[in-house]
């Protein structure tokens, strides 16, 4: 298991457009329509399960929401920020 990264390491990591809330990383991504959200929502979810590092995913009318946090850590990891940067390549 990884170990918890402090704030000021996961605020140095965070890739562009991520913001930390509480003890996970999130990012709003926006779409011209509902279904090219929920096709990026599939990709992430097939990405999610190869590297079996589950996000939430809310999708909403224009953009889908993706947070990560390593639950059995406690907090972000290293694995996060590694995943967030993989999720920002879908786009």
């Amino acid at each position: 298991m990884s170990d918890v990264l402090e704030e000021d390491e996961i605020r140095s990591g965070l890739p562009h457009g991520w913001r930390l809330v509480g003890d996970e990383i999130v990012r709003v991504y926006e779409f011209d329509d509902y279904l090219a959200g929920v096709a990026f929502a599939s990709e992430v979810g097939e990405l999610a399960d190869e590297e079996f590092h589950h996000p939430e995913i809310q999708i909403r009318y224009d953009e889908v929401e993706v947070q990560f946090t390593s639950h059995e850590a406690g907090g972000v990891t290293e694995q996060d920020l590694e995943m967030a940067e993989r999720t920002d390549d879908l786009r």
